[in-house]
C-alpha cells in the first residue's frame, strides 16, 4: 500500500484556502491508496471552536470528493459542530462513484493545557478502520502520549496494522513528539504515519516532523523540517506479517 502524509501550513480559519492547498499537494504526489492530513487541517487548532468548527460539512464532502477522483482513501481531523457540540473529529473517507463510506474517530484525549476539554467533547471508542487489507488504528495529536489506549489488542492476530497519528504539535515539545512515535511502533509492532503540521497559528508555532516509521522503531522517511512538503511511502505488509511471526512479542503483552 502506498501512504501520502502532508505536511501543510494552515491558513487560520480559512477552510478554502486549505482545501485548496491540501488538493494542490495531493495532486502533485505519487499516486497512492491513502492521503492522510494533519489535525485541524481546514482551520487550524482552534480551542475556542465558536465561530471555527464547521457544521456544514463543506471540508469533509470535499475530502469525499477528493476520495472520489483519486480512488484513494483521505484522512484528517476537522473541528465539527454537531447539535450543538465541538468535536475534534478525525475523519476517513473512502472513495465510491455514488456510495462512499465515512468513518470517523472523536479524539479521546483532549487537551487540556490548552483548554480543548473545556469545549470539546470527548470520544469514548476507539476506532479501527480497514482499507485495501490494512488496518489502521485512527488516533489524534495528544493521544501519542497515552500508551494504554493505543495498544495493539490481540485475538488470533493484532487487531491493527498502522498507527494514523495526525497533530498540531507545537515546536517546544517536538522532540517528544518524534521520540514517541517511534516507541508506539516498537511496542506495538506496528507501523506509525506521524502527520504534523508547520507554521503558525494565533497561540504556537509548529516545525512539522512528519515521518513515517516500521515495526522496528527506525523512522524510515521524514519530510523536512520547517516546510509544506509531503512524503509517499510504502507501506509493506507481507513483511510486517514475517516479522510478526518470527517475533511474536505482542503474545507476551500485559493484559
Amino acid at each position: 500500500m502506498k501512504i501520502t502524509l502532508i505536511q501543510q501550513d494552515i491558513a487560520w480559519a480559512n477552510p478554502a484556502v486549505n482545501q485548496k492547498a491540501a488538493e494542490q499537494a495531493m495532486l502533485s504526489a505519487a499516486k497512492s491508496d491513502l492521503y492522510v492530513l494533519p489535525e485541524m487541517w481546514s482551520t487550524g487548532f482552534a480551542t475556542v471552536p465558536e465561530g471555527i468548527a464547521e457544521s456544514h460539512g463543506a471540508s469533509l464532502r470535499w475530502m469525499v470528493e477528493m476520495a472520489r477522483r483519486l480512488d484513494a482513501a483521505v484522512a484528517g481531523s476537522i473541528a465539527t459542530e454537531v447539535d450543538g457540540r465541538y468535536y475534534n473529529r478525525f475523519y476517513f473517507v473512502k472513495p465510491g462513484d455514488k456510495d462512499h463510506e465515512v468513518a470517523y474517530y472523536d479524539k479521546h484525549h483532549l487537551f487540556t493545557y490548552g483548554g480543548e476539554h473545556l469545549r470539546y467533547t470527548r470520544g469514548e471508542e476507539r476506532i479501527v478502520v480497514e482499507w485495501r487489507g490494512v488496518r489502521f488504528l485512527l488516533q489524534v495529536c495528544y493521544d501519542l502520549r497515552f500508551p494504554i489506549f493505543a495498544r495493539n489488542r490481540m485475538n488470533e492476530r493484532p487487531d491493527y496494522d498502522c498507527i494514523l497519528y495526525v497533530a498540531s504539535w507545537p515546536t517546544p515539545r517536538v522532540e517528544a513528539w518524534r521520540t514517541l512515535l517511534l516507541a508506539r511502533a516498537i511496542e506495538n509492532q506496528c507501523y506509525v504515519c506521524g502527520v504534523n503540521r508547520v507554521g503558525q497559528d494565533p497561540a504556537c508555532q509548529y516545525c512539522g516532523g512528519t515521518a513515517f516509521i516500521d515495526p522496528y522503531g527506525v523512522r524510515q522517511e521524514e519530510v523536512p523540517m520547517n516546510e509544506a512538503g509531503l512524503l509517499t511511502v510504502h507501506l509493506d505488509m507481507e513483511s510486517l506479517n514475517a516479522f510478526r511471526e518470527k517475533f511474536p512479542v505482542l503474545r507476551d503483552r500485559d493484559l
